[in-house]
């Protein structure tokens, strides 16, 4: 039985012309950086880039190497693919997808079908694992204590009082 390569990650882009995706990778075991290109067939103006993104993330020839690539990086690259494919200029394409990630933090989530949920759950997963800091950071401190001015008057919310208090 043959070993089983991992590969690193480094880099991943999206070509338009042939479109393909590009994987700039390490194998574990070697210090030589390779390129991989995966031509993009069978999609149009009017594909599902998640759809698409997941096909190849699952595909058996290029799975093992796109291990270290979000599903979401995946997903930007078929959108600006799809983008260009319907006439965008990639400036425009990127400034489509920034707003489509963005976080409403006034939009009611409870409103929302499962997909658009489980699409908003996602970006805020990865807005908090690239925040989050990790016990090898530099600048990570265990058990940080603050204290809070006590300053103003507190405002009373209906939620906090007991209730046989008038408010």
């Amino acid at each position: 039985a043959r070993p089983v390569m991992t590969y690193i990650a480094k880099k991943c882009g999206v070509s338009f012309q042939p479109p393909s995706i590009i994987l700039i990778y390490k194998e574990d075991t070697k210090d030589k950086t390779r390129q991989r290109i995966m031509p993009v067939r069978n999609f149009s103006k009017f594909s599902d880039c998640s759809l698409a993104a997941e096909q190849l993330k699952n595909n058996p020839r290029h799975k093992a190497y796109l291990e270290g690539v979000s599903l979401r990086q995946l997903q930007k690259l078929y959108s600006l693919l799809k983008g260009h494919l319907g006439g965008e200029s990639l400036a425009e394409s990127l400034e489509r997808f920034r707003q489509e990630e963005a976080i409403d933090p006034e939009e009611d989530m409870n409103k929302l079908d499962d997909k658009e949920l489980a699409k908003r759950k996602s970006i805020m997963d990865e807005l908090f694992e690239k925040n989050r800091k990790k016990k090898d950071d530099p600048d990570f401190i265990y058990d940080i204590e603050v204290e809070f001015p006590q300053d103003e008057q507190l405002e009373s919310c209906g939620w906090d009082v007991e209730s046989g208090e008038e408010i």
